[in-house]
């Protein structure tokens, strides 16, 4: 791979994310292990793409296994088997991961769709760029 093959997205003038353009996907590499108190926001949904969960966690490796898992039965994801996670983002602090959620959440269904297509065209399971972190 070349230098060619990342770019940074910057947001309110920080670096957030330095993504990876494969050919099939775009997998995001974050720096959480150097953040104190950061955030990410991420969509799942189910088999049928009929239901989105959008969430926002400071540990995205650990939420998304719970939600995999339902470890939280009566949760919404384990009523609708949101399992896929299809999108993520990160922060440097939790506060800019819950604003970035709430603007997301006010969004329309076709905006989350059209955000998540942007990313991850295929809608596959990212669980797995995740957990090698």
């Amino acid at each position: 791979m070349s230098c060619v093959d990342y770019f940074i997205y910057i947001s309110n003038k920080t670096p957030n994310v330095i993504a990876r353009k494969d050919d099939e996907a775009i997998s995001v590499i974050y720096y959480f292990s150097k953040m104190k108190r950061g955030g990410a926001v991420y969509i799942m949904t189910n088999k049928s793409h009929s239901a989105l969960y959008t969430g926002v966690t400071s540990d995205l490796k650990k939420r998304v296994y719970s939600h995999k898992h339902s470890l939280i039965p009566d949760s919404f994801t384990a009523k609708y088997k949101t399992f896929i996670l299809v999108y993520y983002e990160g922060f440097h602090n939790i506060e800019e991961a819950i604003s970035r959620e709430k603007q997301i959440k006010a969004g329309s269904r076709k905006k989350k769709i059209d955000l998540i297509n942007s990313f991850n065209s295929e809608w596959r399971d990212l669980y797995e760029d995740v957990i090698e972190w």
